[in-house]
């Protein structure tokens, strides 16, 4: 059976991933780190994408998410979604 936590992530991802709503870039990158971080844990892996400093802030960002379970990181990704998609 399926976490209550877990359905509330993937609510939220699938809010987050389908908003037409242009949110500030720290906001952004903040949701991609804590996604990674629930998702993948502290196993990094190079993000996507072809332009390298933006590359580097995401890969910073996850990094400095470390300590975070990915429990924890679940709960900050959705939060976050709840602040800035919610209501849209």
């Amino acid at each position: 059976m399926e976490k209550k936590l877990d359905i509330e992530f993937k609510e939220a991802y699938k809010i987050s991933s389908t908003t037409t709503i242009k949110l500030p870039p720290d906001v952004m990158l903040q949701l991609y780190a804590y996604y990674k971080q629930a998702t993948k844990g502290s196993n990094y892996e190079q993000p996507s994408g072809n332009v390298e400093l933006r590359n580097a802030f995401k890969l910073n960002a996850w990094f400095q998410l470390s300590q975070l379970t990915e429990d924890e990181a679940k709960k900050e990704y959705i939060n976050l979604v709840n602040k800035y998609l919610k209501n849209y």
